[in-house]
């Protein structure tokens, strides 16, 4: 089979897929996660339900995609905040208040639940984990994070810490939850 072709293919199934993974998303944040199913994800992404059970076997391996999609967005994009600048305390500060924005957006109740169980959470975890504690070790090299608690500790504490911006309102309190969080990480006197 030629490249040309074999590119296509692959450019049309990665179409195919995103196009199913946004319109599942519209429908669940219109209908809620009982309102979807197959007949409607196809009829909103114009592809008939026979090719789209070619692609997923059911509505739920369809959030699990979507979802494991945006974690990696997400990750990607922390990532990029913490490359914008080459101080390791501002890129701390910075990555912890990202994350914290993000947590407040995050979805809730059996939807969450039965995404936050699917297998590619936990590499996420173990990956964004492992990133908060680089940042925490770079910043304590510059003297601005306490050293007297290994950098994992100190990761686990800022990231469940940060969690609790889902259950804020506003900005503002997303601000003084990251900042209070900063405060723990100082070093002593």
């Amino acid at each position: 089979m030629p490249k040309l072709w074999t590119d296509t293919i692959e450019a049309h199934r990665a179409a195919v897929r995103d196009a199913t993974l946004d319109a599942t998303a519209a429908l669940v944040a219109e209908h809620g996660p009982t309102g979807v199913t197959m007949s409607r994800i196809a009829e909103v992404t114009g592809i008939g339900r026979a090719t789209l059970y070619k692609y997923f076997p059911d509505v739920q391996a369809i959030l699990i995609a979507w979802h494991e999609r945006q974690v990696t967005r997400h990750l990607t994009h922390l990532v990029e905040v913490a490359d914008s600048t080459a101080d390791p305390v501002t890129r701390l500060h910075t990555v912890l208040h990202t994350y914290a924005r993000m947590s407040r957006h995050r979805h809730g109740g059996d939807l969450a639940a039965m995404l936050h169980r699917a297998p590619h959470v936990d590499s996420a975890h173990q990956q964004l984990s492992t990133f908060v504690a680089d940042l925490l070790t770079a910043a304590a090299d510059a003297g601005a994070v306490r050293d007297d608690i290994p950098t994992g500790e100190l990761a686990a504490y800022c990231l469940h810490a940060l969690a609790a911006a889902s259950t804020l309102d506003t900005d503002d309190a997303v601000t003084r939850l990251v900042t209070l969080t900063l405060a723990g990480l100082r070093p002593g006197p």
